[in-house]
């Protein structure tokens, strides 16, 4: 009796030692961990295996939360940890801390290490704007917009700009860029008119393909947007009051596949593995909830395996007055894979689950949105390499000399050169030259929308917007060396020879860019233009005028007061571009890539008459 009370004594005092023990060392709670050997934990494995299995071990929940991608202002590292999301954006502007590459690095890093916390551990993935350059995040090299692109037309190039941009993408541990914009732009009026290559489908497929194929090889997913006609919508359409913007395209499916679809035709062919569908609607029938091009034309015609991810809270548009749960299930079985709810994300999430329970959504639609997410998951390396720790980067640091060297040349090939009477251009050796006007040194004006904020912004005296080379110091640079002044003080004006007066749009996106005059002296204009346009005619001397803007602005009523004229497309940061082709350096190659109109009246009529057709542009030889 004795020894066995001294046996339960001995064991009572283990087991309490262990109880201690345990309590003391009790990690953050989880749920269990996976098995070893889980099939979509092997990257020797197909793709399809993993994704099979792991859709095999997922809950509705967590499929429903794949499906969901929230604004990091909304989303924290707790909320990734509690609900499992599967993607977090940065909308324009949005940026961690000061926006230098280590709060990136520190956000990214916090996000997937708690994502990766959860049981299947199935990563985070972050998407952003990188439209013409990593161009929210300042120091990041700034490239010309997509208008300017097509003017360049140099699809080897456009590839290269694209693996510079995305080399800077991964500085900050971002692999998902919402680009390219395949929009063909037929209304410039259109507040994204910039974000459009050209009119010409063959222009705009040859580039949108460039630019992705440069995001590829580098290890960036890209985005071919906004599917489909979002160029192609009707001025008077736009919706929530825009003048044009997410305005519906009225046009036969004939002319949608004719013009519109065929860029698409082409990204799907060489597997592009996101679309991101319009706010436009085609024919009164809002893109987010047209079944018929989302799924039976793109996935099923066209051969679509990637994933289809709404615009910003575009769903909200959708059949104005029934609720949330039914704009979700709409846009779910119509075919969006990927709900972009900045805000309402957590609202998003319980909506499927909803609508699932309630047999609105069916079990096979879910299961397939989230094998198309998780395939891309897989086939980006984001399982094997979710902090980008083996992500081999061929840049250092943001903003390279080799990288503005690229953009530099890109800037150069951009302009077009449409009137040079006397040979006013290239200036010459021993020439002062007197600058006027808003354009010539603003670092803000020159990049456009889309730069550090949403809508951009114009320097503020004193503070440049991001870091580049303005036009004007271009000029005086290069200037310096060739033997050629640039002045801009007008006291001084009886010493120029020429005057260069650069005129500018003010910076703007999406539908604040609507106008209905587009006059250089209009409500979108830089105010100063109006004041250098009278002081540079006071002057008496030869005029050669750069035009910097998103679009062919309305210049009828003075283009005849100049002897040069000059279209510089939104450059970027590096202004040296356009030094070297008004000096001579370079040579002038770029070529309109939309019509120009000498009125609004004239726009989209067949027998307009047009200040410059498409293609137009002169060079030094044949001016």
């Amino acid at each position: 009796m004795k020894k066995t009370i001294i046996l339960i004594l001995t064991l009572t005092a283990i087991i309490g030692i262990t109880g201690c023990s345990k309590q003391a060392v009790d990690p953050l709670p989880t749920t269990s961990a996976e098995p070893l050997d889980a099939i979509y934990l092997d990257s020797t494995k197909s793709t399809a295996e993993r994704v099979s299995d792991l859709l095999g071990r997922m809950t509705l929940e967590e499929k429903a939360a794949q499906m969901v991608q929230g604004e990091r202002n909304a989303v924290t590292s707790k909320d990734l940890k509690t609900y499992g999301l599967g993607s977090v954006l940065s909308g324009g502007g949005s940026v961690p801390g000061e926006g230098a590459i280590k709060d990136w690095k520190k956000m990214m890093d916090s996000y997937q290490e708690a994502i990766l916390l959860r049981d299947l551990k199935i990563p985070m993935l972050y998407g952003i704007d990188s439209v013409h350059g990593h161009s929210n995040v300042k120091g990041a090299v700034i490239f010309p917009h997509n208008i300017g692109l097509g003017a360049a037309n140099d699809s080897v190039l456009v590839k290269e700009m694209a693996k510079i941009v995305a080399e800077e993408m991964k500085l900050t541990k971002i692999i998902w860029n919402f680009s390219p914009c395949v929009a063909i732009a037929s209304d410039p009026r259109w507040g994204r008119t910039y974000e459009s290559f050209s009119t010409d489908t063959k222009i705009v497929t040859e580039l949108g393909d460039a630019y992705f194929e440069g995001l590829k090889e580098s290890g960036v997913i890209a985005t071919a947007k906004h599917y489909v006609a979002d160029g192609g919508v009707s001025f008077g359409t736009g919706s929530g009051g825009n003048l044009i913007d997410r305005g519906d395209a009225r046009m036969s499916e004939e002319k949608l596949r004719e013009i519109y679809l065929e860029p698409y035709k082409e990204l799907v062919k060489n597997g592009v593995p996101v679309v991101m569908a319009s706010f436009s609607s085609f024919n009164g029938e809002p893109m987010h909830s047209h079944k018929y091009l989302l799924t039976d034309v793109l996935k099923n015609e066209l051969g679509f395996q990637g994933f289809v991810v709404s615009d910003w809270e575009a769903i909200h548009l959708l059949d104005q007055g029934t609720d949330f749960n039914d704009q979700v299930q709409l846009s779910i079985n119509a075919g969006v894979d990927m709900l972009m709810e900045p805000n309402e994300w957590l609202s998003a999430i319980e909506a499927i689950v909803s609508n699932v329970e309630n047999g609105k959504i069916p079990m096979s639609r879910i299961d397939d949105a989230v094998s198309r997410i998780l395939t891309v998951k897989f086939e980006s390396g984001l399982f094997e390499d979710p902090y980008l720790t083996d992500s081999e980067t061929k840049v250092v640091d943001l903003g390279d000399a080799k990288s503005r060297e690229v953009a530099s040349e890109l800037v150069s090939k951009s302009l077009v050169l449409l009137k040079n009477e006397d040979e006013i251009l290239p200036f010459k050796k021993g020439e002062t030259i007197l600058v006027l006007g808003p354009g010539a040194n603003n670092m803000g004006i020159q990049c456009g929308g889309w730069t550090i904020y949403w809508q951009g912004s114009p320097d503020i005296a004193g503070y440049p917007l991001t870091t580049g080379t303005t036009i004007l110091e271009g000029l005086q640079s290069l200037g310096e060396k060739q033997g050629i002044t640039f002045i801009t003080d007008v006291n001084q004006a009886s010493k120029a020879d020429k005057i260069l007066l650069v005129l500018s749009e003010v910076p703007y996106a999406e539908m604040n860019g609507d106008t209905a005059d587009m006059s250089i002296t209009g409500s979108l204009a830089s105010p100063e233009n109006k004041a250098a346009l009278e002081l540079a005619n006071a002057q008496n001397k030869p005029i050669a005028t750069l035009i910097i803007a998103g679009r062919e602005v309305i210049i009828d009523d003075y283009v005849n007061q100049w002897d040069g004229l000059v279209m510089g497309f939104l450059p970027g940061s590096e202004g040296q571009g356009v030094a070297d082709v008004l000096l001579g350096e370079k040579a002038f190659v770029g070529k309109l890539p939309m019509p120009w109109y000498k009125s609004v009246e004239d726009i989209g009529n067949e027998q307009a008459e047009l200040m410059y057709p498409i293609g137009y542009g002169l060079n030094y030889a044949n001016d």
